[in-house]
């Protein structure tokens, strides 16, 4: 205990003279990047190299010299190389007492070792306090010093002083430093830049899976029964048609996914009659991505405007439209005005630009540099309520584009109803599901469940009426 407080004491609370040296072990991009940062910020820079005189390549204002002559010029070292070359570190071990080593090493895979490459480092040197961070910063983040990339340096270790002194250079080269607690956690800030969006699978498996789906359903119902039926060759419809049905079909369905978790959650909370039960875990992993569902959603979204836009210049649809004027021409017909199908079509590009635009406004909401400036009911009025208008002007757009064509039989190839009727499917379910949640009496119950009201079991209540009618109670 003695010895620990010593060693305490020998470290500097902050470093707060701009001229402090710091000491960087490793000479490859990431090592030159930081050193670059580091002089930039107004420190003095030191590399640790097995070559010193062959190092012409570091930034200049900086020195090169041996591992243990740098090693004594500073009291924070950064260890910028891999696990596999911590062997040179042995022989430094008298050089790095009482020093603080910052650990940025990463691995190739998950599950490589047994222990983090910090704990490991902090084993091998047991003098020094090793301090895991800057793993997450690539050296392209240095470079353009957090204004493009990344900017949040994750921190652990098990010495508050010296993950301040780390704290203090990270804020000083313009990052913001999140303490992530122990050294134990080293292993957990390891794995994430092996982590390849996360947060995205889902949504990209889910928009795969349906996008897959939708384009062999309508394929079969429109290419291939043509072709087996008819006789016809309408494949050249799979660039443009086709895709112009899976895009619209896939964001829809995806849109209504992003709020079918929410309606569930109020639902199993009703059940429950309490907020202090733990969803299932597919559910919370489902709410967790819902951000990313909204933004794939606009994605197909986007796509089915631009291949809208490009409908009227098709050749087909030239070819189709000068094809049916000349007949009307040979034939002596009028091409009589419909009323009802011009509300109709009227309506339909209404609720589809109407629904568009407020999507737009949901992703660009959904943006960090404009959540962060919204507060909660702001952010939440336009992520639910107008969410769930866009949902509402999507869905109205979809019938109102099929119309009535579900009544037709001729509508049923192979008995297979039209896709659209397929989109249709999880958006009115989310619907009907918001309108009952929002019924005067289940809306008062939920807002109580979620304000802490918890209703009281059968269980519990007979065990206080057995313990009042106790009479040893009386």
């Amino acid at each position: 205990m003695k010895s620990d407080s010593i060693a305490m004491m020998d470290l500097p609370g902050k470093i707060q003279n701009k001229q402090d040296t710091v000491c960087i072990f490793g000479t490859g991009d990431f090592g030159r990047s930081l050193g670059l940062c580091l002089l930039q910020s107004g420190y003095n820079v030191v590399y640790g190299s097995r070559d010193p005189k062959n190092c012409s390549l570091l930034p200049k204002g900086s020195k090169a010299m041996t591992h243990a002559a740098a090693a004594h010029e500073a009291h924070v070292i950064f260890v910028a190389v891999q696990r596999e070359h911590y062997g040179f570190l042995n022989s430094l071990a008298s050089d790095l007492e009482g020093k603080v080593l910052v650990d940025i090493s990463n691995n190739v895979k998950r599950g490589l070792y047994p222990e983090s490459n910090a704990e490991y480092l902090s084993r091998l040197i047991p003098g020094a306090t090793v301090v895991k961070a800057f793993n997450t910063i690539s050296a392209w983040a240095l470079q353009s010093g957090g204004l493009d990339a990344n900017r949040q340096v994750l921190i652990c270790g098990d010495r508050a002083d010296a993950k301040q002194l780390v704290v203090d250079i990270a804020q000083s080269l313009g990052f913001t430093a999140l303490d992530r607690g122990s050294l134990r956690a080293a292993a957990e800030l390891e794995d994430v830049p092996l982590q390849l969006f996360p947060l995205w699978r889902l949504p990209l498996y889910i928009a795969i899976g349906l996008s897959a789906f939708i384009f062999f359903y309508v394929l079969t119902r429109s290419v291939i029964y043509e072709r087996v039926i008819n006789g016809k060759d309408i494949a050249f419809r799979i660039m443009i048609s086709l895709a112009n049905k899976v895009f619209p079909i896939v964001s829809l369905v995806m849109l209504s996914l992003c709020y079918l978790p929410g309606a569930l959650a109020g639902l199993l909370q009703l059940y429950y009659g309490t907020k202090y039960r733990r969803f299932p875990n597919w559910l919370d992993r489902w709410m967790l991505c819902r951000k990313q569902l909204g933004l794939v959603a606009l994605a197909f979204g986007f796509l089915h405007v631009l291949y809208t836009l490009v409908i009227p210049i098709r050749y087909y649809v030239r070819y189709r439209i000068n094809a049916y004027v000349i007949t009307l021409v040979k034939d002596n017909k009028t091409y009589e005005f419909d009323n009802t199908a011009a509300w109709r079509y009227d309506s339909y590009y209404s609720m589809g630009i109407l629904g568009f635009s407020l999507f737009l406004l949901l992703g660009i909401t959904s943006l960090p540099s404009v959540s962060n400036s919204l507060n909660w009911r702001e952010f939440r009025f336009v992520q639910s309520k107008l969410g769930y208008i866009t949902l509402l002007l999507c869905t109205a757009h979809t019938f109102l584009y099929g119309w009535d064509r579900f009544l037709k039989p001729t509508s049923y190839q192979w008995w297979m109803p039209p896709a659209y009727m397929l989109s249709l499917v999880v958006p009115c379910v989310v619907l009907i599901l918001k309108l009952i949640l929002i019924t005067p009496c289940v809306d008062r119950k939920v807002t109580r469940i979620r304000q802490g009201w918890e209703r009281q079991s059968k269980n519990l209540a007979n065990c206080r009426d057995t313990k009042t009618s106790h009479p040893l109670m009386a």
